[in-house]
């Protein structure tokens, strides 16, 4: 049985990891919410904004870097339901993790899934709208969802590996 030091440390974890998250899915929705009505990037297609950074608009109906397409109702709904699944699985991680590196990352990661889950409950696609490109060379196009995913799973690689731990 845990002790009240052990279950207040894990309740103080568990705010802090869902406030990251509660913050990344906001600076998400509204970073969408701006590029789609505020830029109205969708009429204007390609925006400027930086040497090697563009606006560009893309309904992704896949999951990472487009893969799985899915254009029918019954494609969207298990990609919803695969986020609903991982959503859950990252809550439960988060109520029993005491790393802050941890809990920062899974936040990001949970914030970034359920932004991208949302964008397909409302849209039945992603909002993809950051190209980044030097050259001729052109990355794939993201939003800050799919970036916080990115950090988040590499900082808990980063942590797993500082630590050595072999439960990662």
């Amino acid at each position: 049985m845990k002790d009240n030091v052990t279950v207040a440390r894990s309740w103080r974890g568990a705010v802090f990891g869902g406030l990251v998250a509660a913050l990344t899915l906001a600076l998400d929705q509204t970073s969408k919410m701006w590029v789609l009505h505020g830029l109205q990037l969708p009429l204007r297609g390609h925006v400027p904004v930086m040497p090697t950074i563009d606006f560009v608009m893309v309904w992704n109906r896949g999951i990472s870097y487009g893969l799985f397409q899915q254009d029918t109702p019954l494609g969207r709904a298990v990609l919803l339901l695969v986020t609903l699944a991982a959503s859950a699985f990252l809550i439960r991680w988060i109520l029993r993790e005491d790393n802050r590196l941890s809990l920062f990352a899974l936040g990001l990661v949970l914030g970034g899934a359920i932004g991208n889950g949302i964008d397909r409950l409302a849209y039945g696609a992603v909002v993809d709208f950051v190209l980044f490109h030097i050259g001729s060379f052109q990355w794939y196009v993201f939003n800050i969802a799919d970036a916080a995913i990115v950090v988040g799973v590499a900082l808990l690689l980063y942590g797993a590996l500082r630590r050595g731990d072999r439960s990662a």
